[in-house]
């Protein structure tokens, strides 16, 4: 991972509702109307948030008729521990 995928990384985790949304797809899959209704923001942001998500390589979503289910990534552990320096690595 170079060092501008892992400030993508860490941005990523850097911001309370994204942070959040990780800690809600923790222990399970979750619908983005699920989402919406427990971090009670506007649509379009929560769709943002979503895409920066996405992007980073920590979630995953898969299309369900007009909504979407959202996952952790398999890896999404093993992509924020690369982001690390090193040293602090588990």
């Amino acid at each position: 991972m170079n060092v501008e995928e892992k400030v993508g990384v860490m941005k990523a985790l850097a911001d309370p509702y994204r942070l959040e949304i990780i800690e809600i797809l923790s222990p399970e899959i979750r619908c983005n109307c699920h989402l919406q209704d427990q971090l009670d923001i506007a649509p379009n942001l929560l769709s943002y948030h979503l895409k920066v998500l996405r992007e980073a390589g920590l979630i995953e979503g898969t299309k369900r008729g007009r909504w979407i289910d959202y996952a952790l990534t398999s890896d999404a552990a093993e992509v924020i521990a690369a982001a690390l320096p090193e040293r602090l690595r588990p």
